[in-house]
């Protein structure tokens, strides 16, 4: 089995140490992984702020670049959803058959990373050591769109030594959002106030998710309040790579 790393561009950016915990994890179990170097933004930042047009054309690349990929993973509930969820208007909006009928078939063999690991290869203990109280966060985009499901638990319920804990209303939106957190401030700042009340309520040390945009929202509010309490994506938690 082989894997196409959709790294996003977030990540690739600001976090690259999650891809190297995607890879790390990905190759301990046998799987190979190459990484497109011709892969750029998914356009998720342009199709949610209404500019679907100019976001066809990163489409297109996406569809160009992994194409005939066995496997597309990445370490992003949120840009895989773009695919999986939007690719299909983005096609209708350009009039682009071909590019519908590609992304029909390329959309399912591309993989949220805890759920290609967990439910496709059948894997919930991949080796990890992590002796911490863990919060999680289910991210909004790998929730609902890409219907993840309990498989980020059941990995983290795998690593030895954690002390996994509850956070009061999981499943609210952190208020992140991509451009909602620029262009509705005041009202993503009250959403990550709630947020941030269930993640101190829970006694964690370490909040994670499998999307770093949320990580990143949740751990300035966390920073600014001096809490004490890290961010690590989930991938990082089981590479191992996070232990303090």
């Amino acid at each position: 089995m082989r894997v196409s790393l959709f790294i996003a561009c977030f990540n690739d950016t600001l976090f690259p140490q999650t891809g190297k915990a995607v890879v790390r994890i990905l190759e301990r179990l046998g799987v190979g992984v190459d990484f497109p170097a011709d892969q750029t933004c998914c356009g998720q930042l342009l199709a949610n702020t209404g500019y679907g047009q100019e976001a066809v054309p990163l489409a297109r690349r996406f569809v160009r670049v992994f194409g005939d990929a066995e496997w597309v993973v990445t370490p992003s509930g949120s840009c895989a959803a773009m695919v999986v969820e939007q690719y299909g208007r983005l096609a209708g909006l350009a009039g682009d058959q071909q590019l519908a009928d590609e992304v029909e078939q390329l959309i399912p063999r591309v993989r949220e990373f805890s759920s290609f690991v967990a439910d496709e290869l059948g894997v919930e203990d991949v080796g990890a050591r992590f002796p911490h109280r863990v919060v999680y966060h289910p991210a909004c985009h790998a929730t609902r769109v890409m219907r993840v499901g309990d498989a980020p638990l059941r990995l983290l319920r795998g690593v030895q030594g954690i002390e996994l804990v509850d956070l009061p209303e999981a499943t609210a939106c952190c208020g992140f959002g991509g451009t909602f957190a620029v262009k509705n401030r005041a009202v993503s700042t009250a959403m990550m106030a709630d947020k941030l009340t269930g993640i101190l309520a829970s006694g964690a040390e370490v909040c994670t998710a499998l999307d770093n945009s949320c990580l990143m929202h949740i751990g300035g509010g966390l920073a600014r309040l001096n809490a004490g309490v890290d961010v690590l994506h989930v991938a990082e938690i089981l590479a191992n790579g996070g232990a303090r």
